[in-house]
């Protein structure tokens, strides 16, 4: 698979590299990373043939967006694609002494707090489009408005009803003066993708854990529902938070949370079937949701430029059909899933 080549996302009219850039780790997620070391990945992305690039505003409060605007500021604005979120708007702290950072390890000194109204929306782009040094973003997405973030379905369905009613309507005018080109939403949890569809008409949506070599339980439910209406997905969280990298080894770690031995026996069983075929496990994990036709692109992290490099290596591994062929008569993939040709 050529990690390089474009598939438009949904009716967008935005082509993204199959390959994306997946901006949450040079947040400072997982530890403190030197500005370097973390431009050196972007280059290496950049170099290869990496043309997307996704980050947000709550990516190490900020730092995200100014490191992936760094990179790319005089990079030709007309040849990448950058998409970026809303939702949350950083402030100074009250208290930096006391300031809470998690879940970052580092990032910048900011508060946030949730506002998907008119304003807030507005005032999220133009702080984004400043940080990134850009006059434009070609995908901006609705970020975390589900219960991980908002706890119940009262506190769910006021910031829903305060989208529906106030901040779509300023995604919609940004749309309409040519300033983004798509608007979606993250997904982080099943259930989420049709409630958006109750409430509004979106362009895509960024899905996160929900549909990987792992697990594919929203195929037939919610992604036939917006397929149907031609939307188009990004894949995030596709190794399942790292799993999918690491293979069944101790501490192994799926969607976040220690593994179960239930999980690591489904991945020794792929894993036994990528030694029959001599496929890496990363290469099938990151090729796997390109088997959808309205699947556009995969966005795993990198940290550092080596990482970078084993991602694009993956992509690129000759995966030969008799390996999907095998995931499905072993029952780890059911029959109808759709995997790459």
């Amino acid at each position: 698979m050529n990690p390089f080549d474009t598939r438009e996302l949904g009716k967008t009219g935005v082509h993204v590299t199959q390959l994306g850039f997946g901006g949450a780790g040079i947040g400072e997620l997982w530890g403190r990373l030197p500005e370097e070391q973390v431009q050196d990945t972007l280059k290496e992305a950049w170099q290869a043939g990496v043309r997307y690039y996704d980050t947000s505003p709550w990516y190490g409060r900020g730092l995200s967006e100014l490191r992936t605007g760094h990179a790319l500021r005089e990079r030709p604005r007309d040849q990448f694609v950058i998409s970026s979120k809303v939702g949350r708007l950083l402030s100074l702290p009250k208290d930096s002494a006391s300031l809470d950072r998690s879940p970052w390890v580092g990032g910048l000194a900011f508060e946030h707090r949730h506002d998907y109204s008119y304003d807030g929306i507005m005032r999220s782009f133009e702080d984004s489009i400043q940080r990134l040094g850009t006059p434009y973003i070609d995908l901006i997405l609705i970020h975390d408005l589900d219960h991980w973030h908002h706890g119940t379905d009262a506190k769910v369905n006021a910031w829903m009803s305060q989208l529906f009613t106030s901040g779509i309507r300023a995604l919609r005018e940004l749309k309409d003066q040519k300033l983004i080109g798509g608007i979606g939403a993250g997904i982080n949890q099943k259930g989420t993708m049709q409630q958006f569809m109750d409430w509004m008409e979106l362009d895509f949506f960024l899905v996160a854990l929900a549909y990987t070599l792992m697990d594919q339980e929203v195929l037939d439910t919610e992604m036939a529902a917006a397929a149907e209406r031609g939307m188009g997905f990004i894949i995030g969280g596709v190794l399942n938070s790292g799993i999918l990298a690491t293979g069944a080894v101790e501490g192994a770690r799926y969607n976040y949370a220690p593994a179960t031995p239930g999980d690591l026996s489904r991945v020794r069983r792929i894993e036994s079937v990528c030694g029959h075929h001599g496929v890496p496990l990363l290469a099938a994990a990151l090729q796997f949701p390109l088997g959808h036709a309205q699947v556009a692109s995969v966005i795993p992290g990198a940290i550092e430029p080596g990482q970078m490099k084993q991602n694009i290596d993956a992509m690129s591994h000759n995966i030969p059909e008799d390996f999907w062929l095998e995931l499905k008569s072993e029952g780890i993939l059911a029959v109808h899933v759709p995997t790459p040709k």
